[in-house]
Protein backbone atom coordinates (compact mmCIF):
# COMPACT_ATOMS: atom_id res chain seq x y z
CA UNK A 1 0.00 0.00 0.00
CA UNK A 2 1.27 3.60 -0.82
CA UNK A 3 2.06 5.92 1.78
CA UNK A 4 -0.87 7.86 2.78
CA UNK A 5 -2.37 10.80 0.53
CA UNK A 6 -4.76 13.40 1.98
CA UNK A 7 -8.43 13.11 0.62
CA UNK A 8 -8.16 16.02 -1.74
CA UNK A 9 -4.63 14.13 -3.15
CA UNK A 10 -2.86 17.52 -2.03
CA UNK A 11 0.77 16.87 -0.94
CA UNK A 12 0.91 16.19 2.90
CA UNK A 13 1.31 19.43 5.45
CA UNK A 14 4.26 20.03 7.04
CA UNK A 15 2.76 22.92 9.24
CA UNK A 16 -0.55 25.12 9.71
CA UNK A 17 0.94 27.97 7.83
CA UNK A 18 -0.81 27.13 4.81
CA UNK A 19 -3.66 26.26 5.72
CA UNK A 20 -6.92 28.08 4.23
CA UNK A 21 -10.33 29.06 6.70
CA UNK A 22 -12.58 26.45 4.32
CA UNK A 23 -9.60 23.95 5.00
CA UNK A 24 -11.56 20.89 7.69
CA UNK A 25 -10.41 20.27 10.73
CA UNK A 26 -7.47 18.27 11.26
CA UNK A 27 -8.42 15.00 13.23
CA UNK A 28 -6.87 11.89 13.90
CA UNK A 29 -9.06 10.05 17.05
CA UNK A 30 -7.72 7.17 18.61
CA UNK A 31 -9.01 4.91 20.92
CA UNK A 32 -7.06 3.64 23.78
CA UNK A 33 -7.79 0.54 25.24
CA UNK A 34 -5.94 -0.65 28.40
CA UNK A 35 -5.75 -4.51 27.70
CA UNK A 36 -2.99 -5.00 30.59
CA UNK A 37 0.06 -3.86 32.48
CA UNK A 38 0.82 -1.29 34.22
CA UNK A 39 0.67 2.09 32.25
CA UNK A 40 0.12 3.82 35.11
CA UNK A 41 4.05 3.95 35.08
CA UNK A 42 4.18 7.14 32.86
CA UNK A 43 4.55 10.61 34.28
CA UNK A 44 1.24 11.63 32.01
CA UNK A 45 -1.81 9.32 31.46
CA UNK A 46 -1.12 7.62 28.39
CA UNK A 47 -3.79 8.01 26.26
CA UNK A 48 -2.98 11.55 26.58
CA UNK A 49 0.50 10.93 25.51
CA UNK A 50 -1.26 8.46 22.79
CA UNK A 51 -3.71 11.49 21.03
CA UNK A 52 -1.01 14.07 21.27
CA UNK A 53 0.82 11.88 19.39
CA UNK A 54 -1.91 11.12 16.46
CA UNK A 55 -2.64 15.24 16.85
CA UNK A 56 0.88 15.87 16.13
CA UNK A 57 1.30 12.60 13.00
CA UNK A 58 -2.28 14.20 11.55
CA UNK A 59 -1.03 17.61 11.71
CA UNK A 60 1.86 16.93 9.83
CA UNK A 61 0.22 14.67 7.20
CA UNK A 62 -2.29 16.79 6.64
CA UNK A 63 -4.92 14.11 7.68
CA UNK A 64 -8.48 15.55 7.53
CA UNK A 65 -10.54 12.61 10.08
CA UNK A 66 -9.80 9.28 10.86
CA UNK A 67 -9.70 6.99 13.49
CA UNK A 68 -7.22 4.25 15.01
CA UNK A 69 -7.59 1.99 17.87
CA UNK A 70 -4.43 1.75 20.47
CA UNK A 71 -4.24 -1.43 22.91
CA UNK A 72 -2.12 -0.64 25.55
CA UNK A 73 -0.42 -4.16 26.20
CA UNK A 74 2.03 -6.35 27.64
CA UNK A 75 4.74 -8.50 25.96
CA UNK A 76 2.72 -11.90 27.25
CA UNK A 77 -0.43 -10.64 25.04
CA UNK A 78 2.23 -8.47 22.32
CA UNK A 79 4.18 -11.89 21.92
CA UNK A 80 1.13 -14.18 20.88
CA UNK A 81 -0.14 -11.81 18.46
CA UNK A 82 3.60 -11.81 17.12
CA UNK A 83 3.43 -15.57 17.26
CA UNK A 84 -0.32 -15.39 15.16
CA UNK A 85 -0.19 -12.78 12.76
CA UNK A 86 3.79 -12.69 11.83
CA UNK A 87 4.81 -15.95 12.90
CA UNK A 88 7.60 -14.82 15.59
CA UNK A 89 6.59 -15.70 18.91
CA UNK A 90 8.38 -13.11 20.35
CA UNK A 91 7.21 -10.02 22.16
CA UNK A 92 8.15 -6.59 20.28
CA UNK A 93 7.50 -3.01 21.17
CA UNK A 94 4.62 -2.50 18.09
CA UNK A 95 2.58 -4.19 16.30
CA UNK A 96 0.55 -2.25 13.62
CA UNK A 97 -2.77 -4.00 12.11
CA UNK A 98 -3.66 -1.71 8.83
CA UNK A 99 -7.58 -2.19 8.16
CA UNK A 100 -8.38 -3.32 5.30
CA UNK A 101 -8.92 -0.62 2.76
CA UNK A 102 -12.95 0.81 2.12
CA UNK A 103 -14.90 3.24 -0.06
CA UNK A 104 -15.15 5.80 1.86
CA UNK A 105 -18.33 6.55 3.58
CA UNK A 106 -19.26 10.90 3.16
CA UNK A 107 -18.81 12.35 6.37
CA UNK A 108 -17.27 9.21 7.85
CA UNK A 109 -14.02 9.21 9.46
CA UNK A 110 -11.59 6.16 7.80
CA UNK A 111 -10.53 3.64 10.17
CA UNK A 112 -6.61 3.00 9.73
CA UNK A 113 -6.24 -0.13 11.82
CA UNK A 114 -5.17 -1.47 14.77
CA UNK A 115 -1.60 -0.76 17.34
CA UNK A 116 -0.48 -3.11 20.13
CA UNK A 117 2.45 -1.73 22.21
CA UNK A 118 4.39 -3.75 24.90
CA UNK A 119 4.69 -2.28 28.19
CA UNK A 120 7.91 -4.03 29.13
CA UNK A 121 9.38 -3.93 25.79
CA UNK A 122 8.50 0.08 26.13
CA UNK A 123 9.86 0.24 29.36
CA UNK A 124 13.20 -1.77 28.54
CA UNK A 125 13.77 -0.02 25.65
CA UNK A 126 13.63 3.14 26.93
CA UNK A 127 16.07 2.46 29.70
CA UNK A 128 19.04 1.10 27.35
CA UNK A 129 18.51 4.00 25.19
CA UNK A 130 18.05 6.65 28.16
CA UNK A 131 14.85 7.77 26.51
CA UNK A 132 12.29 9.15 29.05
CA UNK A 133 9.56 6.37 29.10
CA UNK A 134 7.14 9.10 27.37
CA UNK A 135 9.03 9.79 24.72
CA UNK A 136 9.20 6.52 23.94
CA UNK A 137 5.88 5.43 23.91
CA UNK A 138 5.54 8.51 21.62
CA UNK A 139 7.51 7.62 18.92
CA UNK A 140 6.24 4.06 19.05
CA UNK A 141 2.90 5.51 18.65
CA UNK A 142 3.70 7.32 15.65
CA UNK A 143 5.95 4.64 14.07
CA UNK A 144 2.91 2.31 14.74
CA UNK A 145 0.31 4.68 13.03
CA UNK A 146 2.84 5.68 10.01
CA UNK A 147 2.58 1.43 9.08
CA UNK A 148 -1.48 1.50 9.70
CA UNK A 149 -0.87 4.26 6.94
CA UNK A 150 1.26 2.62 4.79
CA UNK A 151 4.89 3.49 5.67
CA UNK A 152 7.46 1.08 6.06
CA UNK A 153 11.40 0.20 6.70
CA UNK A 154 12.06 -2.57 4.84
CA UNK A 155 15.00 -1.00 2.70
CA UNK A 156 16.98 2.17 3.06
CA UNK A 157 15.20 4.82 1.44
CA UNK A 158 12.42 3.61 3.31
CA UNK A 159 13.62 4.15 6.57
CA UNK A 160 15.40 7.19 5.70
CA UNK A 161 11.30 8.34 4.42
CA UNK A 162 10.15 7.01 7.99
CA UNK A 163 12.48 8.05 10.24
CA UNK A 164 12.69 11.43 8.88
CA UNK A 165 8.68 11.47 9.47
CA UNK A 166 8.98 10.29 12.84
CA UNK A 167 11.74 13.10 13.76
CA UNK A 168 9.57 15.55 12.19
CA UNK A 169 6.36 14.77 13.77
CA UNK A 170 8.17 13.85 17.47
CA UNK A 171 9.35 17.91 17.08
CA UNK A 172 6.17 19.12 17.10
CA UNK A 173 6.06 17.26 20.62
CA UNK A 174 8.98 18.38 21.96
CA UNK A 175 11.16 15.47 22.11
CA UNK A 176 14.72 15.67 20.52
CA UNK A 177 15.66 13.15 17.15
CA UNK A 178 15.80 9.26 18.74
CA UNK A 179 17.74 8.12 16.27
CA UNK A 180 20.28 10.85 16.80
CA UNK A 181 20.13 9.46 20.69
CA UNK A 182 20.23 6.08 19.18
CA UNK A 183 23.46 6.78 16.79
CA UNK A 184 25.50 6.84 19.45
CA UNK A 185 24.64 3.51 21.14
CA UNK A 186 24.67 2.40 17.65
CA UNK A 187 20.95 0.88 17.87
CA UNK A 188 17.43 1.60 16.45
CA UNK A 189 15.23 3.05 18.85
CA UNK A 190 12.03 1.50 17.70
CA UNK A 191 13.43 -2.07 16.28
CA UNK A 192 16.34 -2.46 17.86
CA UNK A 193 18.44 -3.03 14.65
CA UNK A 194 21.43 -1.19 13.51
CA UNK A 195 20.11 1.98 11.57
CA UNK A 196 21.30 1.60 8.16
CA UNK A 197 20.62 5.35 7.14
CA UNK A 198 22.59 8.79 7.99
Amino acid sequence: MPPYAPENGAPPVSGTDDAQADDPPISLYIDVVREDGGWDCLPAAAETLARDAAAALAEELGIGSGEVCLALSTDALVAELNGSYRGKPVPTNVLSFPAVPMLPVEGEPRFFGDIALALETLQREAADLGLPLSHHMQHLVVHGLLHLLGYDHQTDDEAQEMESLEVRILARLGIADPYAAAGDAGDSPVDGSRRTTP
